[in-house]
């Protein structure tokens, strides 16, 4: 697993941002300015194809329950749900974002804590 996570400049400020007009649980403040602060920072065409961004289609297997679920993150005025796109500011999309593929997330969600697995991470075109 990664120690840190990997971000680009822009998801680190829109992160912030969101965390600081309160749009978080406390834990997940807690949880987004630990991974913050350890974050590295790169360009968008610096950015491993890999690590979860925005335009990336993302399949995770929750190891609890062995089931696997794809999302497409996109940046949240894009989100649309007939396009079967997510903000990358909902509560799966700020748990993987910046995690790259073959790391396992421990997040505290609203129906409890998963254990996640980023198991492929693709351009989203």
């Amino acid at each position: 697993m990664s120690q840190n996570i990997i971000l680009t400049t822009g998801i680190y400020d829109l992160i912030k941002d969101h965390i600081k007009s309160k749009k978080v649980t406390p834990t997940e403040e807690e949880n987004l300015k630990l991974q913050l602060k350890n974050a590295k920072q790169l360009t968008r065409k610096n950015l491993p194809d890999d690590v979860v961004d925005i335009e990336k289609r993302v399949t995770v297997k929750n190891l609890d329950n062995d089931l696997e679920e794809t999302y497409v993150f996109v940046a949240p005025d894009k989100a649309k749900k007939r396009n079967k796109t997510e903000s990358i500011l909902t509560q799966m999309g700020l748990a993987l974002v910046g995690w790259k593929v073959g790391d396992v997330i421990n997040w505290d969600f609203e129906e409890g804590e998963k254990n996640l697995e980023i198991m492929a991470v693709e351009s989203r075109n």
